[in-house]
């Protein structure tokens, strides 16, 4: 437990003591005015309960939190605020705890699933992939440091008509290419053949509507569209014609991902396939229907009944008996439930699925599934890109592998610039490059609340000052600098020396690192991680401008500061590895 912890529970109990009143949790921040101390408690809050003014309650409790707390040395009542000053021997026996304690995780011995990346195999990866997969990565990263038992999954939508019109385009213009005849990646090949399909339907609705069909009619009536429908058909009938070609493009572009994840940093403990799932959807559908809990419309399609709930009517399978989205979801979590004993399951989708899983998680719980209550949709908000910034298919969608190899470039041209990596080989030069491209952009992507709707600005993201990936691994890299040339042995060896306010501040924040992870992963958010670790950041530099190190004649005082330096630096890698960012020791 910090000292922050210590007092805040200790002053729950003097409260009680005093006054009687049970469970009252007072907020104790840092103190940051001029009056002395090392915290600050707002005691207002007490004022009505208590029936006495703040400054008398101020120096109640000032007085039992100095007899009861032995490391507390004095205290001051200052309009309603109660300022405590710490002994300063409590900092220094503070670090040894928090360097002791470091890598120690309590175990939850809870296991939770975090879905994330879930693609299409209609298309590449795009700028949307990329905030899911590195949201969905870093919480599964934040949960395991926070002692769950985490199973990083996706399920792989490779089958419905979306797939189909990438597969028909292919059969009337591809002409026998591959990903090796043309060069292009798998998932770009067949993204192509997407945007093909995409033309001549469209093309076709425009003829019909020309002659004189409504625009509604014409979509449905357009003869790709039909065809298309009709593969689909024959796909579920395994049609072994359709299911070949089906499989051959589908590993094109699973290639082509696992290369995408594989730069982005990402990685699957287990993947799911629609085209498995949605069978045993279907049969979780025909015994819903025995039971009475669906039910079926003249046209043969199946429905759930929500509106009980506040919800509509759901379709859950085709009058054709073919399946939906629904009829995946609903097969693929029974599935995960089935083969993994689990606490949890974490959905990372965007916010506009919201409805979705609104409806999924009540038609589990109608057909029986008490684990529903025990599944969270992790809503996260667009991301965008400024105008003109990075070139977009179609004029919407960024694509995920242009975006990393830009960002590579830009840090790449960024650090020429600097100079500094002149000494480097070739291959040092190249892995600094990637390294710092990437937590520029895992970073900037990171540090904002997943709710919120986002705006990537590539430049903004890579600067070398500010709230950025870069200006974290630079501070890394200084601090392994200045160990390196210290030849800092790790030892505890600074006798009897006792920090100054830098220090205090440096050691106040690195004590409540435990604590934000725990946040963080309460809550779900990177947010906090990557917040947290600016704070730090920014603190250190303070601390590292205002107190020499390396040419300090107090050997004490060098020694508890390169102490100080190792923590802060493996507090900072350890932050950035919850959020997939990699550090190097030279920028």
């Amino acid at each position: 437990m910090n000292i922050k912890q210590n007092i805040q529970s200790k002053i729950t109990e003097i409260i009680a003591q005093l006054y009687g009143i049970e469970g009252v949790v007072l907020e104790v921040q840092k103190n940051k005015t001029e009056f002395e101390g090392d915290f600050t408690i707002v005691i207002f809050s007490l004022v009505k309960q208590a029936k006495k003014s703040p400054d008398v309650i101020g120096n109640e409790l000032g007085e039992e939190v100095k007899n009861q707390i032995d490391f507390v040395e004095s205290f001051n009542v200052v309009k309603g605020f109660l300022n405590l000053k710490i002994k300063d021997q409590l900092f220094a026996e503070q670090l040894s705890e928090i360097r002791n304690d470091f890598d120690q995780v309590t175990p939850k011995n809870q296991t939770v699933m975090v879905e994330y990346s879930s693609p299409n195999t209609n298309k590449p990866l795009h700028l949307g992939h990329i905030r899911n997969n590195l949201l969905g990565f870093s919480v599964a990263e934040i949960l395991k440091a926070d002692g769950y038992n985490v199973i990083k999954s996706q399920i792989i939508n490779d089958r419905g008509i979306h797939i189909c019109k990438s597969m028909l385009a292919w059969e009337k213009f591809g002409n026998g290419e591959t990903p090796e005849s043309t060069g292009l990646k798998g998932d770009k090949l067949v993204g192509n053949y997407y945007v093909e399909f995409d033309k001549l339907y469209k093309s076709e609705i425009k003829v019909m509507v020309a002659d004189g069909i409504d625009e509604e009619t014409a979509k449905k009536q357009a003869p790709s569209i039909i065809e298309a429908q009709e593969m689909l058909l024959k796909w579920e009938q395994n049609d072994p014609e359709v299911r070949q070609l089906w499989k051959m493009m589908n590993e094109w572009v699973y290639a082509g991902f696992n290369q995408t994840y594989s730069r982005l940093g990402v990685n699957f403990d287990q993947v799911q396939y629609e085209s498995n799932t949605y069978i045993l959807g279907k049969d979780l559908i025909q015994k819903g229907l025995e039971d009475g809990i669906l039910y079926k419309k003249d046209d043969g399609s199946v429905w759930c009944d929500l509106t009980d709930e506040g919800l509509d009517q759901k379709l859950l399978l085709r009058s054709d008996g073919t399946s939906v989205y629904m009829t995946q979801d609903l097969g693929t979590a029974v599935e995960r439930f089935k083969k993994n004993d689990l606490q949890k399951l974490i959905y990372t989708v965007g916010n506009e699925q919201d409805y979705h899983f609104q409806v999924l998680f009540k038609i589990l719980k109608k057909l029986g599934y008490e684990w529903a209550d025990q599944l969270y949709h992790l809503s996260y908000g667009m991301v965008e890109l400024p105008e003109g910034k990075m070139k977009s298919r179609e004029g919407t969608v960024v694509d995920a592998d242009d975006l990393v190899q830009e960002m590579y470039q830009t840090a790449k041209e960024k650090s020429q610039e600097l100079g500094k990596l002149e000494s480097l080989s070739d291959e040092d030069k190249e892995k600094s490059y990637e390294t710092v491209g990437l937590g520029a952009l895992k970073y900037f992507i990171l540090k904002v609340d997943p709710k919120k709707k986002m705006l990537f600005n590539p430049a903004e993201s890579i600067d070398f000052n500010g709230n950025t990936g870069p200006f974290i691994q630079y501070t890394y890299a200084r601090i392994q600098s200045l160990l390196a040339k210290a030849e800092f042995s790790g030892n505890e060896n600074w006798g009897t020396y006792l920090p100054n306010e830098n220090e205090k501040d440096l050691i106040m924040l690195l004590s409540e690192s435990k604590d934000v992870v725990s946040k963080a992963a309460e809550s779900l958010s990177p947010a906090l991680v990557a917040n947290y670790v600016y704070e730090l950041v920014k603190t250190y530099n303070s601390f590292y401008q205002n107190n020499p190190i390396l040419n300090q004649d107090d050997e004490q005082a060098k020694q508890f500061r390169l102490q100080l330096s190792e923590l802060a630096g493996k507090t900072i890698k350890k932050s950035l590895s919850m959020l997939g960012i990699n550090v190097v020791n030279r920028m």
